[in-house]
């Protein structure tokens, strides 16, 4: 069994703590928070440090996508729900985000450009679920669509 560390609600493994590491020193920002897909790498990173972790022309994350053979996707975080959705999506131009309690389910529907919109879905809601669990991590929000 990978050897698990608790962060809040959110449990990181040995792997995980170590692809962390490795973009924190390649990259000079803060990880909030780490999640590994098949195919991906999601880092959460702190307010105001997304642009450093990218690097010039991205040369941060295309170093770490050959020294991990994942692509990595960066997102900002910010302690608005509605802004942390935005940056979840952000490169689907996000054209609105509105947040509503469902009953007793907190959710959130998320406006893109049309043209992107199979995209921001994914592959059988491949990163609709990804973004789903980014977002219900850090914000009390259980459901996502994309419209």
């Amino acid at each position: 069994m990978k050897d698990l560390v608790p962060m809040g609600e959110i449990t990181l493994t040995g792997d995980t703590l170590r692809y962390i590491s490795l973009f924190e020193k390649i990259t000079g920002t803060q990880v909030k928070d780490c999640l590994e897909t098949e195919e991906k790498l999601v880092f959460v990173v702190e307010k105001n440090q997304g642009s450093r972790a990218v690097g010039k022309k991205g040369e941060n994350v295309i170093r770490l996508c050959n020294l991990t053979g994942k692509n990595i996707h960066v997102i900002e975080y910010s302690d608005d729900p509605e802004t942390f959705v935005k940056n979840v999506f952000h490169t689907y131009s996000v054209q609105s985000v509105t947040i509503e309690d469902r009953g007793t389910i907190r959710h959130a529907t998320v406006t893109v450009d049309p043209k992107v919109k199979g995209k921001a879905i994914g592959k059988n809601g491949r990163n609709l679920r990804i973004a789903r669990e980014i977002v219900s991590r850090h914000h009390n929000i259980q459901s996502i669509s994309v419209a």
